[in-house]
């Protein structure tokens, strides 16, 4: 498996990740039985860098990956966040970075996770009346305790990041970027390489739409959260699938599939990216790490970048408005 350092200085990890959130939530049905096995293949074949959240489930995901990695501690790189507070209610959600609070869901999240360290810590979004300093402060201080070994920022813009790389080892920035989702380039990525951070695409596989299979709403659970995201109603949609033509028509002629093809795009952006993709099945797994045999040349990404443009419809609503 191919291996990317994250960050300078950093760890060495495998070059693409495996989003686990689907594995409990927000996709319809789940599978627990096939996402272990997913996870187990993915540690079988190198892929070693595992994404979780507290929030995600919620707080069952961390449970859930905790059980599937027993035993096996020493394969995995772990990443999880905080930040993001769920209650009874699952749709109603706060945001939290105070100091305190950084250090209690550190101690929560690896309980339901069964191990005594975490490999990166990342905050899940930003409360902008909690200054950026306090926060990386704390999480410092877990790094000190050797309760964390790095530390990672989601969904901050440039200007945070210069401040928490000044206030402690920032090591990796999580964000959205995909093919079509492309807004980081015009200021945060750029940061991110001069100071070093790597950055650790989210949904680079714009959920599901640039894999090709995802023609329609209709088929999607009452439950899953694309039904009710910008990019996936009405002439967005329809836009949308005109590009994802353009996707596919792409592929055949590299000789790849949809998916294979928007994952090289991402990798071949730097050996500072390292996507997360959200996997579920095994199948899916294997897919996917067939992006990395994918040779795109400077002038095959210059055409692709120019003739597929970022997607119609804002990317999904969360609660990175809060960075601004």
């Amino acid at each position: 498996m191919e291996q990317r350092r994250l960050g300078r200085g950093g760890p060495l990890v495998s070059a693409i990740g495996l989003g686990c959130m689907g594995m409990s939530e927000f996709y319809g049905p789940t599978d627990e039985a096939e996402a272990v096995a997913t996870i187990h293949r993915a540690l079988d074949t190198g892929v070693a860098f595992l994404d979780t959240a507290d929030m995600y489930g919620p707080y069952t995901n961390e449970e859930f990956v905790g059980r599937a990695i027993a035993g096996r501690r020493h394969d995995v790189f772990l990443a999880t966040k905080f930040g993001v507070v769920r209650g009874p209610d699952p749709r109603a959600r706060r945001v939290d970075s105070s100091p305190d609070y950084a250090k209690r869901a550190c101690e929560a999240s690896l309980r339901r996770l069964g191990i005594d360290h975490l490999d990166l810590y990342y905050l899940h979004r930003r409360d902008p009346d909690v200054p950026i300093e306090e926060t990386v402060g704390a999480m410092s201080e877990l790094v000190t305790e050797g309760k964390v070994r790095y530390l990672g920022l989601s969904e901050v813009n440039s200007r945070t990041l210069r401040r928490a790389c000044a206030a402690g080892p920032i090591t990796a920035l999580q964000s959205e970027y995909s093919l079509w989702t492309r807004g980081l380039e015009r200021d945060v990525l750029p940061t991110a390489r001069e100071l070093g951070v790597a950055l650790v695409p989210y949904s680079p596989l714009g959920r599901d739409l640039l894999t090709g299979t995802l023609t329609s709403v209709d088929k999607l659970a009452a439950d899953d959260i694309r039904r009710g995201q910008p990019r996936f109603q009405g002439d967005n949609l329809a836009a949308n699938l005109r590009l994802v033509q353009r996707v596919r028509t792409r592929a055949a002629d590299i000789g790849c599939t949809p998916a294979q093809l928007a994952l090289a795009w991402v990798l071949a952006q730097g050996d500072t990216v390292i996507p997360i993709p959200g996997m579920r099945r095994r199948a899916h797994l294997d897919e996917n790490t067939g992006a990395l045999t994918v040779q795109l040349t400077d002038a095959m990404l210059r055409s692709i970048s120019a003739t597929i443009p970022e997607a119609s419809g804002a990317r999904a609503p969360d609660l990175s408005r809060l960075e601004r």
